[in-house]
């Protein structure tokens, strides 16, 4: 393949893939920031699997509520004997025998239970589920959360490597116009054959990492659609107006971190609903009362009354088990003691993931403040070269590190602009505020 048809090929790409990032003339919207979250919440599966955990949390609760209600149950049979169940007695010297049932009879029972006293157990395992719902519901939020981040990352990624293929786009180009510079020089002698061979390297050297660049924006648009379960090669069109954090006193963004963490409240509520499950254990050796009634039938010929109502109150105390029960309460409470500990370590985390991204955040404008008065020096610096070089008063290599200059400034600028942007968001979602 020659040559000019790989550098119209790889323009091709390049025009194709700036596409991606910038609006084009058919009206097509841009997606914000937000539109892409609602889409990633809309498909994610770790989501659905997060809800799919809630609502198996709140089945949980509903089924420790169902414990307080009384329990009704049927029952039904039909039995055959070898022979008639008799009664034998001596009366008087006489020995008596006397048929108490049938060979075959059929039966059945209806009992319903309400429990009066349980030790505690029902009304803790209500308590217990109750916290283990909240919970899921808050490991449901700290998920979109993370979910927020990562399309965050994934957005911003897109945009930054579709800022740096226009930088690299446009250094190709000026280095395109002074390639034609220094071809006329040359048919005018005015300079040597090598300052054009040194301008055409360095051309293709530009080229090259325009075509790296492509490839960058082609793999981070996939990343990105996937996150939103959509096609790897959709095009994507991004609004660029990303949201700005105001910097904010890091002691009070610390307090409100612990306070509002997702991630930390799940945990709260886990260690809560493990010592609800050690009280339902230890009320196991508590007295056990329940209400009773019903009706029997038996069938018996034998019998004056075959059917029968019956109203009861139950007491069950276990008052020796070897010491099962205990250990076992015992075990739940030393779970959750080392759910506590846990909870403890990741607030050292989180405060520590909050100070970082303040930090970053305030790196991040010191950067902006910096590069944006270095892209305009850089763009004096290459005029000034260019113009001295065409009067015979630099040499092309000054012409050329100032085009990389410019070209390093405003990749410069590029990143620390987006780069202040994460640093917002994960400020942001350190502090449990996305």
């Amino acid at each position: 393949m020659r040559t000019d048809d790989c550098i119209a090929k790889g323009c091709k790409r390049i025009s194709a893939a700036l596409l991606i990032v910038m609006v084009s003339a058919t009206g097509i919207a841009a997606e914000s920031l937000q539109q892409a979250w609602d889409m990633a919440i809309a498909v994610d599966l770790g989501l659905k699997a997060s809800r799919q955990g809630t609502l198996a949390a709140a089945s949980q609760l509903k089924a420790a509520q169902s414990a307080r209600l009384p329990g009704v149950s049927l029952e039904a049979g039909y039995t055959v004997l070898d022979n008639e169940p008799t009664f034998k007695a001596d009366l008087l010297g006489q020995s008596l025998q006397l048929p108490m049932a049938q060979e075959t009879s059929a039966g059945c029972k209806a009992m319903t239970t309400l429990p009066l006293y349980t030790g505690g157990r029902i009304q803790n395992g209500i308590d217990a589920s109750t916290a283990m719902l909240d919970a899921a519901k808050l490991n449901e939020t700290g998920a979109v959360q993370r979910l927020k981040l990562q399309v965050a990352d994934a957005f911003v990624a897109v945009l930054r490597a579709g800022r740096i293929l226009k930088v690299i786009d446009r250094q190709v180009k000026s280095l395109e116009a002074h390639a034609r510079d220094v071809q006329n020089l040359l048919k005018s002698g005015m300079v040597a054959q090598n300052d054009l061979l040194a301008t055409q390297v360095a051309l293709a050297d530009a080229r090259q990492k325009a075509l790296q660049a492509t490839n960058g924006l082609d793999l981070a648009s996939a990343a990105y659609n996937r996150l939103l379960d959509r096609p790897l090669d959709q095009p994507v069109l991004l609004d660029e107006a990303l949201p700005e954090t105001v910097g904010e006193d890091l002691t009070g963004l610390t307090e409100r971190a612990l306070a509002q963490r997702s991630e930390l409240a799940a945990l709260d509520r886990q260690i809560a609903a493990l010592r609800h499950q050690g009280d339902v254990v230890r009320g196991e050796n508590l007295p056990q009362v329940a209400l009773s009634g019903g009706y029997l039938y038996q069938e018996n010929r034998y019998q004056v009354y075959e059917d029968q109502w019956l109203v009861g109150v139950g007491v069950r105390w276990h008052l020796f088990d070897g010491g099962m029960v205990r250990h076992r309460a015992e075990a739940v409470t030393r779970q959750a003691a080392a759910l506590a500990a846990k909870r403890d370590e990741l607030a050292s985390i989180v405060s520590l993931q909050v100070r970082q991204a303040w930090l970053d955040l305030h790196e991040t404008h010191k950067r902006i403040e910096v590069t944006c008065s270095a892209i305009a020096q850089a763009e004096e610096n290459l005029r000034v070269a260019q113009d001295r070089y065409v009067h015979g008063l630099a040499t092309h290599t000054e012409v050329l590190d100032a085009e990389t200059l410019r070209a390093a400034s405003a990749t410069n600028h590029a990143n620390a602009v987006l780069d202040a942007v994460m640093a917002g968001l994960r400020l942001k979602h350190a502090t449990g505020q996305i």
